[in-house]
């Protein structure tokens, strides 16, 4: 364990907290956590989930816009829930985005858990799309995520990045509590 993956750590569980309150502070601190895990990532040959850090740092800049401009009279967005299709077809694109990241990973890379970490990849671009749209149906997609993440670092000798995930799966589920009960879903 480094003092960076320390700092980094904490701005995880400080950006994802404020995530769950739906403060649009998430997303820049979020940007600091990212950029320091990319470097995090590389240093340990998880290039997918480097590359992911990487491509988190402008969905950041996309979240903190969401959250704060768009919507009716630039007041930000409400959270909503994604309809059957929007699931499948979310669903889908990291399915294929795990295919073809996974394939280019194994064969071009001296990645460490090539298929694993393109998988946890992909389907982790589309909960923080889904995230950053304040679709509900991100945080079931992340508590199945960070689950697996747990293990991923535990297998890396991340340990506290693990312990990290592990407590982003315990937010997770906050998150999906505090989001359902929130005025904009009611009907």
């Amino acid at each position: 364990m480094s003092g960076l993956e320390l700092f980094a750590a904490a701005l995880g569980v400080i950006a994802v907290w404020l995530t769950v309150k739906q403060n649009p502070w998430c997303w820049p601190i979020g940007l600091v956590m990212v950029l320091l895990y990319s470097w995090i990532f590389y240093d340990v040959k998880l290039y997918s989930d480097m590359l992911l850090q990487v491509i988190y740092a402008a969905l950041q800049v996309y979240g903190w816009w969401q959250w704060t401009r768009a919507g009716t009279m630039h007041d930000g967005r409400d959270v909503t829930r994604l309809d059957r299709h929007s699931i499948l077809l979310g669903l889908s694109a990291g399915a294929l985005g795990s295919l073809l990241l996974g394939a280019a990973m194994a064969h071009w890379t001296d990645a460490a858990q090539p298929w694993l970490d393109a998988a946890l990849t992909a389907f982790s671009l589309v909960a923080q799309l889904w995230m950053a749209q304040k679709r509900l149906q991100c945080w079931a997609l992340w508590f199945v995520l960070d689950v697996i993440f747990v293990g991923l670092f535990l297998y890396k000798g991340l340990y506290l990045t693990a312990a990290l995930y592990a407590l982003f799966t315990l937010i997770a589920l906050q998150g999906w509590r505090e989001w359902r009960a929130d005025p904009a879903l009611q009907p």
